[in-house]
């Protein structure tokens, strides 16, 4: 079929690969000639700290992307235009000066994105130009599952099971984009350097420790994939490696969620149960996307309303109490473990998420977008969607949320899910010779057993900043208006 148009752009964004990609697909089948372009957006990265993991991992992913559309192309001069400015000026220009008639790009449904895809579209169809837009960040987006009654579902289990009924081939296929890779054009003289340093972005090196781009992404996978029957035993261990670690490849596109889903399903349908319970955190993934674009009051409110009326803790106590929260101090072994990890490394294992979120907002009575803010900032996956189901979630105020009065116990989470404290020691080594009895509560500790272990409370670990047990009993007052309100 002959292409519609002569010259395209592809603007990559949370899109970071060149195989199965939508809007480089389409671009590819429909224009004589296709350049790629990637915007350090100044609006999202000027307010970020100058050491920022996720920027570097960004960086070092667009230089092994700039690679693979130099191979592809067969031009030594091939590769991404990249550019630091407001995105929402810098692609309308970069059209007009590329002389292209259409710009292609895949959907991200936060509504900063959403509103600054519109300035886009506009500024575009005022030159004359189109923009195209595609699913590729989820299997099924927007109104792709519904109810009978064509509603969104707000409920997880009837949402997976509907997921499930409609997944088949067609919807796994990944988009052959090698086949049509000659279409990439040469990178135009103007724009002869790629992808620039940290420094030239303003920010500092971070120490991002995970491999970057595709390669990084099927490298996991590869090794995920030799023991991914085992995922629904181990997943809930953070000593044990259970995990695919590939959350912050599916944030930022370098790898394909088709790919994923596809292997997943496949290896589901023949009794693979760690591959079932691996393809329900990705169902979830989709669930929770769909649930921003139909409700993107969630960003700033309770997805249920009425959980918009309860009273959290505020004041300066409540700021003390967060500071403890962040910084690893609440006295709970397991808490303060798991905030060392991802303020050391940007990541948090998911049993850990919920357990530390739990805690604020049920122990300390923390308004649970304090906690959600914080996440947003260290981690390195932060997914806006993710995040905020996952908080709303925790709090009982989301969709599907566990009950108001289901309140994890810091205590007995640490004695079955690190019962030999082997994570707990690895983040608090003032900790590491407590015996494992002990360790999860010490000060419940026999005073030889701290004395032997150099442990003093107060000094070198903290006493605990709350009582859980009446702290629990706070939370179902808390939580009353709740109740009230749906009596």
């Amino acid at each position: 079929m002959e292409p519609s148009y002569s010259t395209g752009l592809v603007w990559f964004r949370r899109d970071l690969r060149a195989s199965d990609h939508a809007a480089l697909y389409h671009a590819l089948t429909e224009c004589r000639k296709v350049h790629c372009a990637f915007v350090f957006d100044t609006e999202i990265l000027d307010p970020l700290p100058k050491k920022d993991r996720r920027v570097e991992f960004i960086r070092a992913s667009l230089a092994e992307l700039d690679e693979r559309l130099r191979t592809l192309s067969g031009h030594a001069t091939g590769g991404l235009i990249v550019l630091h400015a407001v995105a929402s000026d810098a692609i309308p220009a970069l059209a007009v000066e590329l002389g292209v008639d259409a710009v292609f790009t895949n959907h991200d449904d936060e509504p900063q994105a959403l509103a600054r895809d519109s300035r886009v579209r506009t500024r575009l169809a005022a030159a004359g130009r189109a923009f195209h837009t595609y699913k590729d960040h989820t299997v099924f987006e927007r109104g792709e599952v519904l109810t009978q009654t064509g509603k969104p579902y707000s409920v997880f289990t009837p949402y997976k099971n509907a997921w499930l009924r409609k997944v088949d081939a067609f919807y796994l296929k990944g988009y052959p984009v090698e086949r049509h890779a000659h279409r990439l054009a040469p990178r135009p003289k103007a724009h002869g350097h790629a992808v620039p340093p940290l420094a030239a972005l303003g920010f500092e090196p971070a120490g991002m420790a995970l491999p970057a781009g595709e390669s990084g992404a099927q490298a996991l996978f590869e090794d995920f994939q030799q023991r991914i029957g085992r995922y629904e035993d181990a997943r809930n261990f953070p000593a044990v490696k259970g995990p695919s670690y590939l959350s912050v490849h599916l944030r930022f596109g370098t790898i394909s969620p088709r790919l994923l889903a596809r292997t997943a399903h496949g290896l589901a349908i023949k009794g693979n149960q760690g591959a079932a319970t691996w393809l329900s955190e990705l169902v979830w993934r989709d669930f929770y996307h769909q649930i921003l674009a139909h409700h993107p009051h969630v960003v700033e409110h309770s997805f249920k309303p009425a959980y918009d009326a309860i009273a959290w803790e505020s004041g300066p106590e409540a700021q003390e109490l967060f500071a403890a929260w962040c910084e690893g101090r609440t006295g709970y072994p397991l808490v303060d473990a798991a905030m060392a990890q991802i303020n050391q490394t940007g990541y948090m294992h998911n049993r850990l998420r919920m357990v530390v979120a739990s805690f604020l907002v049920k122990d300390l009575g923390i308004d649970w977008r304090w906690g959600e803010a914080y996440f947003a900032t260290h981690l390195n996956d932060f997914d806006l969607a993710a995040n905020n189901g996952g908080w709303q979630w925790a709090s009982s105020s989301g969709c599907d949320a566990q009950p108001y009065f289901r309140i994890f116990n810091p205590v007995s989470q640490s004695e079955k899910f690190d019962a030999r404290g082997q994570f707990i020691r690895k983040y608090l080594p003032q900790l590491a010779t407590l015996p494992d009895a002990a360790l999860h509560a010490p000060w419940k500790a026999k005073p030889l057993e701290l004395q032997a272990a150099g442990v003093v409370l107060g000094s070198t670990y903290p006493h605990p900043i709350v009582d859980h047990d009446e702290a629990r009993q706070r939370t179902l007052e808390r939580y009353a208006v709740v109740k009230a309100a749906a009596d």
